[in-house]
């Protein structure tokens, strides 16, 4: 009976601590960069500017992002951010298109490419990231100068673990 108890202790405790780790994303050692041929993706503490979103214990984190276009140039490029959440498969965009305007989507992303291929990084400076998400996703789809029918696509998974 003793082993059976402390058996369904164990259990508990040990299922009660692989869920609040899973839970919360915080980056321990920052900036952390990623990168491939192609692309340099770092994610770093956000400006502390007094009009802007603070963290929230238990709400949110504030990060800033930069992408780097380090390869062959581009014609087009989109850049999309989500988090994970752990009751869903599910993953949320953490940016949306103003007031469901996604017209001029097309242009941007060669106004975005063209800025890229100089140099000139793409900066979210200050975005929030739940609380309760374990994983930021950002994923690059583009097309090469040249080659613009084929899209192409690279994921950068952020996690506590690096």
């Amino acid at each position: 009976m003793k082993r059976v108890l402390f058996s369904l202790c164990v259990l508990i405790i040990g299922s009660i601590f692989v869920q609040s780790k899973a839970l919360s994303l915080t980056f321990t050692v920052l900036p952390i960069t990623q990168k491939t041929e192609q692309w340099s993706v770092k994610v770093s503490e956000a400006e502390n500017v007094k009009e802007l979103a603070r963290p929230k214990k238990g709400k949110y984190h504030v990060y800033s992002l930069e992408v780097k276009n380090i390869g062959k140039e581009t014609a087009t490029v989109d850049v999309q951010l989500y988090r994970n959440d752990p009751d869903t498969i599910t993953r949320f965009s953490l940016f949306g298109c103003p007031n469901e305007n996604c017209v001029k989507q097309k242009e941007d992303a060669k106004t975005l490419a063209e800025s890229l291929n100089d140099g000139s990084p793409l900066r979210f400076k200050h975005f929030m990231l739940a609380d309760k998400a374990s994983e930021l996703e950002v994923v690059i789809i583009w097309t090469q100068k040249g080659q613009e029918g084929r899209h192409l696509k690279q994921t950068f998974k952020f996690t506590e673990d690096g």
